[in-house]
């Protein structure tokens, strides 16, 4: 059993969690994959407004269907927050409650500087009296060591340039990223002789041969998102999913780029960082030249459309998405998911 896994007593090794997505992973999602073994997160993401009632849900959820083999003083789900653009103080209020366990993790991701970063490390773990742990999403060796310096994470989440939805645009694949943020950070840990955190892989992986090949890297396990898209408990429309199962060839068929989060108004992510999505109408039309503002108008007017929006060869709608999309080919309960990726029949 890994390190892990004995660390959170309810999830099976290689540990597979479900990545935060922002307005996608809501607590039924969280709680199916934590049940099979895994790690679900929920979403706060850059609005933390719903944050104590998806908690709260959560703990409602989990009073009637327990997550088998937990006994820990923390619920067993873990927080994703972008920083850049959540309120730190309002999440501490919630994290304090004391009417509600913690969660286990708080899944730190885009801060604006190291010094947001560290605020954020210090504060939930003075709210939680150290019971959550610090999960930081990092894209490189430079991300690494700082994260190393400022917020001293019990699990560094290393994110290679194939994840879907946003990562940074310089960032390589995990095959070498991985190896070297871990040789890196082992080194600076024994030079300043502190623990050396966990690892987990992210970025491109959608099935057990993925996950298989993140631990022979040497991660403890691999977080999903673009696979969990397609899980009958995510908080997705029916077109989105749609276009995911429809997705084939992933290096090919998706980009990381700004494009959608300006059609849709969410232009205020750190430089650096852009949304890999599927391509379509929105995007192709951005590269030829059309003006913006007509562009604006068919993107939203595409958004009215509903499902149809996603729909053929004048589809314009965001479907953000990793290069391991042609991998995702049904939807699926996120248990069995879980339970499949960890190569479990």
């Amino acid at each position: 059993m890994s390190g892990l896994a004995n660390r959170y007593n309810w999830v099976k090794s290689p540990l597979i969690a479900s990545a935060p997505m922002r307005l996608i992973s809501g607590p039924a999602l969280a709680h199916a994959v934590s049940s099979a073994g895994g790690f679900g997160f929920l979403a706060a993401g850059v609005d933390v407004t719903n944050l104590s009632q998806d908690l709260q849900t959560f703990k409602s959820i989990l009073s009637t269907s327990p997550v088998p083999n937990y006994s820990l003083d923390v619920l067993p789900v873990g927080v994703g927050f972008i920083l850049w653009g959540a309120d730190l103080q309002h999440t501490l209020q919630i994290l304090s409650q004391p009417d509600t366990p913690p969660p286990a993790a708080a899944w730190l991701f885009a801060p604006s500087n190291p010094s947001q970063l560290k605020s954020w490390a210090e504060g939930i773990r003075t709210a939680t009296e150290s019971k959550t742990d610090i999960w930081v999403q990092v894209s490189s060796v430079a991300d690494a060591i700082e994260t190393m310096a400022v917020a001293s994470p019990d699990v560094l989440v290393v994110q290679g340039c194939d994840a879907g939805g946003h990562g940074r645009y310089q960032s390589a694949g995990l095959i070498s990223l991985l190896p070297e943020v871990i040789d890196a950070v082992s080194a600076y840990c024994d030079k300043k002789d502190i623990p050396v955190p966990f690892f987990i892989a992210a970025g491109g992986i959608s099935d057990v041969r993925g996950v298989g090949a993140a631990v022979a890297l040497g991660a403890e396990g691999a977080a999903l998102g673009t696979r969990y898209l397609a899980s009958e408990e995510a908080i997705i429309k029916k077109g989105y999913q749609d276009a995911v199962i429809r997705a084939s060839d992933g290096g090919v068929s998706t980009v990381r780029t700004d494009v959608y989060d300006k059609l849709r108004g969410t232009a205020n992510w750190p430089e650096g960082y852009g949304g890999r999505g599927v391509t379509n109408k929105s995007y192709e039309d951005a590269m030829g030249g059309k003006d913006f503002e007509e562009n604006t108008k068919l993107y939203k007017a595409a958004e009215a459309m509903g499902d149809a929006g996603w729909e053929g060869e004048e589809a314009r709608m965001t479907t953000y998405a990793g290069t391991g999309v042609g991998l995702v080919t049904k939807v699926m309960g996120a248990a069995q998911i879980t339970r499949e990726v960890r190569g479990e029949k």
